[in-house]
């Protein structure tokens, strides 16, 4: 019996293998990134710019191409966005890197770890900013103070 059971798991992995069954599960897998890192943006596309009425979209801050999603496991992904401020000395660059990881820890629908980073070369103080908006304590501790939470409120508010 327990010959005819392992002739019969070889004989099912061969068929499955040889249909291409296999390659079609493995090619689903960019396809299901893709979808999660569309999900992504759909989300932080409509954060409003601090000082402007636009949204980080419309000033070309987010696009499609600056989110990447990989999976980590089964039930986590680990999401990477690479923002770009609309000036290389931009003074809200943390702030905005604050609206995306606040709006994204509210609202995605999956298990998620979130790296958040200014585009290379985009920014004067980059890598300390990079710092502080991946920094959960700092996070944290500027979510704290109730003028700043207030201006990331209005940032991330949905659009009627």
């Amino acid at each position: 019996m327990e010959r005819v059971s392992g002739l019969l798991s070889w004989t099912l992995s061969r068929v499955l293998w040889l249909s291409g069954f296999f390659e079609r599960g493995a090619a689903r897998q960019p396809r299901i990134m893709e979808e999660k890192a569309l999900e992504v943006y759909d989300l932080i596309r409509t954060i409003r710019d601090p000082e402007k009425p636009n949204t980080l979209e419309e000033l070309e801050v987010v696009t499609e191409s600056c989110v990447k999603v990989q999976e980590i496991n089964e039930e986590d992904y680990l999401v990477i966005i690479r923002f770009t401020p609309t000036v290389p000395h931009c003074s809200l660059a943390t702030l905005i890197g604050l609206c995306l990881r606040v709006k994204l820890q509210r609202c995605l629908p999956f298990k998620h770890k979130l790296e958040i980073y200014i585009s290379e070369g985009t920014h004067s103080t980059e890598e300390d900013i990079n710092k502080q908006i991946n920094d959960k304590e700092r996070v944290a501790a500027a979510m704290e103070n109730p003028n700043l939470r207030e201006i990331v409120e209005q940032c991330v508010l949905e659009p009627d």
